[in-house]
């Protein structure tokens, strides 16, 4: 579990292809590998990895991960290349205090930055979603303004939403955008994007009362609606 508050900016290393995947070297990390082990979480740019080695001594530290193919393509990842900076956050310890939100660092999808607006010393972001596919619907109903949202696995508030356009926006401050790499990304560009978790559950929860015949949540629906329709002359 993360808490999309990004600790520290990586760089590409070292990219290693194979049949399955890919092994990313992330350098200039030695600030967060005093505690590593093999095994650890580590989120770059929002997705969950597996550290499979690591030298925090090297000069400036690096670690590195494996990504499959199932990530490549449903993350930016696959269009890193050596020299880019990402965005590292390790796993959130049970000691630390929680800032962001609940991030499990799983992308659901990516988005396209469109349009890119100064405001102040703050910059305003307007992200375009993918058209919705049977296997991959939208997820637009987990984005509401003044929700959360995290984008390369930062924890942003949504400032806006158009469900016609595809579209939501954040706002970034001077401080946050010294602190990951979101606001360097030109207009065009692929994020990854993971929806807030609560609001998944909440779904499902309420699918499964509707639907699974008569137990509370279903009857204290009925109860309002049949409320409201009394209340109109309707019942």
């Amino acid at each position: 579990m993360f808490t999309g508050l990004i600790e520290h900016l990586g760089t590409v290393a070292a990219i290693e292809s194979d049949p399955g995947g890919c092994t990313l070297t992330i350098a200039d990390s030695a600030p967060i590998l005093g505690d590593c082990h093999v095994g650890d979480s580590i989120a770059v740019n929002g997705a969950c990895l597996t550290v499979t080695e690591f030298d925090p001594q090297a000069q400036g530290g690096w670690f590195r991960v494996w990504l499959a193919n199932e990530t490549l393509e449903r993350t930016d990842l696959g269009e890193r290349k050596v020299g880019d900076q990402v965005n590292l956050e390790r796993a959130m310890g049970a000691h630390v205090r929680f800032g962001g939100h609940f991030v499990q660092a799983h992308v659901d999808t990516t988005a396209t930055l469109i349009d890119r607006t100064p405001d102040g010393e703050s910059l305003r972001l307007t992200f375009q979603l993918p058209e919705p596919t049977p296997s991959r619907p939208s997820l637009l109903p987990y984005i509401i303004p003044k929700g959360y949202v995290a984008i390369d696995g930062a924890s942003l508030t949504v400032t806006g939403v158009d469900d016609a356009q595809r579209t939501f926006g954040i706002m970034l401050i001077k401080h946050t955008q010294e602190k990951i790499t979101l606001s360097k990304k030109p207009v065009g560009a692929k994020v990854n994007v993971e929806v807030d978790m609560v609001g998944k559950y909440v779904e499902k929860s309420v699918h499964a009362a509707l639907s699974g015949g008569d137990g509370p949540m279903r009857t204290l629906v009925e109860k309002v609606v049949e409320d409201v329709l009394r209340k109109k002359g309707v019942a």
